[in-house]
């Protein structure tokens, strides 16, 4: 089970928004022992929020702390204010109760208008962040699958996750409203490319915005929480060994779980690459589901979803790049997670599962 430090939930200071208020003082009260200084280096490229290393000094705390907080810009907070809840309440509310892998948690709150939190989680160093572009070694996708099999399982088609007001879910009338906002970003995205995007490419872009409404709300009866941007950037591998700790929880939704293993392998392997390995990842992560108590599920059940959800690659990917702000490395990544996922839904005939 995920390791959260049980005064997540009970704060003693209120959260603050600024790394200068990240002081000793502060620390030793949000720490519950005493710190006599600290040092904070930004770290990230910080489009949703900000992130610092702490270097901390003092007794009985750790010697470095990731702080993440909200985005300087004042005036976004409050567009943002529903993802930074997700995150916090993910640590505070989920995190307790699934066996992913994830920082400690020692310290989070958020204030009532969402606009302002703080986590202190745990430095995972020396593991290092995957890289999108790069894609990663098959056997770096399956210690990713097998790690998600520890959120998915634990809470699996469990009835209690409907009654959390702040998780996500997609009815008919969100997945109409999804439809009309994929659409034209759709097109959108085709455009920014010139040259560079297939044929092939644009007309399955296209075919999976005809059929999004319908994949969004299709195989109900198996759901549970959805990371939602289960890629590479998200993870951190460590120097050796399979102990993938997976980050960024401001996308955490109620869905088909499904959704994050066909994202992983369609967005972060390249097409012949994932063809070589998926159905040994897959059956991977469905033997480590079967670990945390799932039943009635078949390998081929597993697999079957897995094809069916590979529409997470191209809706996160057009929807991120739409929305995002716009980077030489963040084009040449949304790039290459289309044509990937593309690829992958192609390969796996996915919309004719809808």
């Amino acid at each position: 089970m995920s390791v959260v430090d049980p005064s997540v939930n009970s704060p003693s200071v209120p959260a603050v928004d600024t790394p200068d208020l990240l002081d000793p003082a502060w620390l030793t009260a949000a720490l519950g022992a005493p710190v006599t200084a600290v040092s904070a280096q930004r770290v990230g490229s910080g489009q949703i929020g900000t992130c610092y290393r702490l270097e901390l000094t003092g007794e009985g705390v750790p010697p470095r702390l990731i702080a993440k907080l909200p985005a300087e810009n004042i005036a976004s907070r409050a567009f943002l204010s529903s993802a930074y809840r997700t995150e916090v309440r993910f640590y505070q509310d989920i995190a307790p109760t699934v066996a992913v892998r994830i920082p400690r948690c020692h310290y989070s709150d958020i204030s009532a208008d969402g606009t302002t939190f703080t986590l202190l989680l745990e430095d995972a160093a020396p593991s290092v962040q995957g890289d999108q572009l790069a894609g990663c070694l098959p056997g770096h996708a399956e210690a990713a699958a097998r790690n998600l099999a520890g959120l998915h399982g634990p809470r699996w088609c469990d009835p209690t996750l409907l009654d959390l007001g702040w998780l996500g879910q997609v009815g008919q009338e969100e997945a109409e409203l999804l439809g009309d906002a994929f659409a034209p970003a759709v097109e959108t995205f085709i455009d920014r490319f010139p040259g560079r995007l297939a044929p092939e490419d644009a007309e399955t872009l296209r075919d999976v915005a005809r059929d999004v409404v319908s994949w969004a709300v299709a195989r109900p009866e198996r759901f549970g929480l959805v990371h939602g941007d289960y890629r590479l950037d998200n993870l951190l591998f460590p120097p050796s060994g399979d102990d993938v700790t997976a980050v960024d929880w401001q996308t955490l939704s109620l869905g088909h779980p499904l959704r994050d293993v066909a994202f992983l392998l369609g967005t972060g392997l390249d097409p012949a690459d994932r063809a070589a390995c998926e159905r040994d990842v897959v059956a991977a992560y469905h033997a480590e589901l079967l670990t945390h108590g799932v039943t009635d599920y078949s390998f081929e059940e597993c697999f079957e979803d897995y094809r069916f959800a590979a529409v997470q690659g191209p809706l996160i990917t057009v929807l991120g790049c739409a929305y995002g702000t716009q980077t030489d490395r963040g084009d040449e990544m949304f790039l290459t997670m289309a044509r990937r996922s593309s690829a992958m839904i192609r390969a796996l005939d996915s919309l004719s599962l809808i």
